[in-house]
């Protein structure tokens, strides 16, 4: 009898501003659901990248899902979240000392890059805004 593993759950992920800088929006996908965050205050693009994947790993860890992968379309960031880079800045450093504490209780298993069209939450927050 062959066992059936549970699939990972895949939770996608991206933000952006309104202008750059200017105000952050963020969407996460996950289980075929957007989530949409406003009121995130006001930063920089990169900025806006880095609290969509803290949002995408506080809506992983929430739907309990025994594996994760977190994905998302910001080299930059998935670079720096997997520890293939080192900050270039105190900003890029404080955001992923905020990402390393909230990860701490529950890892994903891996944070994935892809491009911009495949990004599911990518296309749910240009949909959005459409």
């Amino acid at each position: 009898m062959r066992k059936v593993r549970p699939r990972r759950l895949k939770v996608y992920f991206d933000g952006g501003c309104r202008p750059n800088p200017g105000t952050i929006e963020v969407a996460v996908v996950a289980r075929g659901v957007a989530h949409f965050f406003d009121d995130l205050g006001t930063g920089t693009n990169t900025d806006a990248e880095w609290l969509a994947l803290r949002m995408a790993l506080q809506v992983a860890q929430s739907l309990d899902a025994a594996e994760f992968d977190l994905i998302g379309d910001s080299l930059e960031v998935v670079r720096l979240a997997n520890g293939a880079s080192r900050p270039g800045s105190d900003s890029a450093a404080a955001h992923l000392a905020r990402y390393e504490e909230a990860a701490a209780p529950r890892r994903p298993r891996q944070v994935k890059w892809t491009p911009r069209r495949q990004n599911l939450a990518g296309i749910a927050l240009a949909r959005r805004n459409a």
